[in-house]
């Protein structure tokens, strides 16, 4: 008997209230029927960091070496960890363009994260009636709340 695979699905986003200004991350995490919800944020941060931050955190929150289904709305992480980290990391952590890479020390961060699970990372269109997504981004907007004057 082939057992089916069990997967941690996760659904992640970043705000931001101006760029750079107060931003919040969330991130939602289901498997076997449970979810748990996670969020927080910064006083002074951009879009792109509260987004990487929310898949750092999230993925961290595993207890165990995991398959996890990460959805972001997000392009720069999506197209960040399955494009451009490995030339990044070969280039000395430089861009193609020879500049330096930009929230070096988050993408170290999910670097270091990733090492112990399997991941598949999704792109998913946010503000589209994704239910995952749309608590994600609730959860990142309740993060960024304290922070907001």
């Amino acid at each position: 008997m082939i057992l089916a695979e069990k997967i941690v699905v996760i659904y992640t986003d970043g705000a931001c209230s101006g760029n750079p200004g107060p931003g919040g991350w969330g991130a939602l995490l289901q498997y076997n029927g449970k979810t748990k919800e996670l969020f927080g944020g910064d006083a002074e941060t951009t879009n792109n960091r509260m987004e990487l931050t929310a898949a750092i955190e999230a993925i961290n929150s595993l207890k165990r070496s995991t398959i996890a289904e990460l959805h972001t709305d997000s392009t720069y992480v999506k197209d960040g960890i399955t494009k451009w980290m490995a030339n990044w990391k070969r280039n000395g952590w430089k861009t193609a363009a020879k500049k330096p890479v930009k929230n070096k020390d988050l993408w170290l961060a999910l670097d270091d994260a990733i090492s112990k699970h399997q991941i598949r990372w999704k792109w998913v269109k946010g503000h589209a009636g994704d239910p995952g997504n749309e608590k994600a981004d609730e959860l990142a907007n309740a993060g960024m709340e304290k922070f907001k004057k």
